[in-house]
């Protein structure tokens, strides 16, 4: 009995048809890898070292960071747009991814589209030039821990410079000052039990963490403009 079935190859893993609707999750088709312009959605909860629950709606930075890099290396690609709708997550993982895409030297382009809280902030500080839809909300808040915490100094001095290196991202990557950053770090009366702020839409580009209000037509737009410069300059 003959039986036909099809297999993809992927960082050297064969893999069945069954299989395939998976990959295709990421955007990672034939025909996606032919277009000018690629997404990455950044949704759910970022995984980091550890693996979170399978009930969990996550973004796996293992997977992102070689999509990233096949991005930069096919002259095909000219543009990325990363969807954003994250709670955050792992801030080294987070951290790791926007600094990734940061360093493209493809046009970059990010939306919030539901929200961007926490380490979702830098990523989505990390694009050439952001935008988050009028209902869309940003938390900002001071990096938090879980499980067991060391109470020395060293674990306090170590919170410090991972505070700093995401406060450092985000002045790099927008127009907020460090001043206004850590006001909005440091509030009160916003957040139940803990310190930070709730931004929705416009406050958000107010504060200028967001370079502007839009959704998807403003996106591909901006990034297609950005695509027509590059071009110019190259």
């Amino acid at each position: 009995m003959n039986y036909a079935f099809s297999v993809l190859c992927i960082g050297g893993v064969f893999m069945c048809d069954k299989n395939v609707e998976n990959i295709k999750e990421l955007g990672v088709t034939e025909e996606s890898k032919k277009k000018h312009i690629q997404m990455v959605p950044i949704i759910g909860q970022i995984e980091g070292h550890n693996v979170l629950p399978p009930q969990t709606k996550s973004t796996k930075y293992e997977h992102l960071i070689p999509q990233l890099i096949d991005f930069e290396n096919d002259d095909q690609v000219k543009g990325v747009l990363i969807i954003l709708n994250t709670v955050g997550g792992d801030v080294e993982a987070g951290l790791a991814i926007a600094e990734m895409i940061r360093s493209l030297s493809k046009a970059t382009v990010s939306l919030v589209i539901g929200g961007g809280h926490s380490i979702g902030v830098p990523l989505a500080t990390a694009a050439d030039y952001s935008f988050i839809s009028p209902t869309a909300t940003m938390i900002i808040h001071p990096i938090r821990m879980n499980g067991l915490v060391v109470g020395v100094p060293q674990t306090f001095e170590y919170f410090n410079k991972m505070q700093e290196r995401i406060i450092e991202f985000i002045l790099r990557t927008s127009s907020i000052s460090r001043e206004d950053l850590k006001k909005l770090l440091l509030q009160t009366d916003d957040l139940l039990n803990d310190m930070g702020t709730i931004l929705i839409g416009k406050q958000a580009v107010d504060h200028g963490i967001i370079d502007e209000v839009g959704g998807i037509k403003e996106s591909v737009a901006k990034l297609n403009e950005l695509i027509g410069e590059n071009s110019k300059s190259s």
